[in-house]
């Protein structure tokens, strides 16, 4: 597992995927607003790809996040569009409403860079986040991100066109 002060990132278990599915994915508006593609229903019993972790796809690397403290998941963390030429990768991560605005965003940023470029040598990490998702923002600033331009009007999401945020970082600005 790979720790923050707050958070651990750990492979994917069974038993968070009930939890994922009712708690995170569910939630129509977050979900919608958190996905490039429209939100749609996931029978119980359904592969939902957003929450299999299977391995099958080296340019993806899914995490769930749990409190260091108790244990207890709070969200999922990813390591997603991983160029193995380009040396660079994009971040995600998504928070269980009961977990939010409790700082875990910020630790999760932190612990993602350090995965990405520690264990796997990239050189550049990039988040694209809504433009008004001022808690990513501040997490992704916070870890040294660098806002780097604005996608206008790049997202659809429930009925209108949102501005997108492009952040970036390369390893030699990161700052543990």
């Amino acid at each position: 597992m790979l720790t923050g002060s707050k958070v651990g990132l750990r492979a994917r278990h069974e038993e968070d995927i009930p939890v994922l599915r009712t708690e995170l994915f569910n939630d129509v508006v977050n979900a919608a607003r958190a996905d490039s593609g429209p939100w749609r229903p996931m029978s119980p019993t359904s592969k939902d790809p957003r929450l299999v972790a299977d391995g099958q796809e080296p340019g993806h690397v899914p995490f769930s996040v749990v409190e260091l403290a108790g244990g207890t998941l709070v969200g999922v963390a990813t390591l997603w569009g991983i160029d193995t030429h380009h040396r660079s990768a994009h971040i995600g991560l998504g928070l269980l409403p009961s977990a939010r605005g409790q700082g875990y965003g910020t630790d999760v940023v932190a612990v993602l860079c350090h995965y990405g470029f520690v264990v796997r040598g990239l050189h550049r990490l990039q988040i694209e986040t809504l433009a008004d998702n001022t808690a990513m923002l501040r997490s992704a600033e916070r870890n040294g991100f660098v806002r780097e331009g604005v996608l206008r009007k790049s997202a659809w999401v429930l009925g209108e066109f949102l501005d997108e945020v492009l952040l970036g970082l390369l390893a030699e600005d990161w700052r543990p």
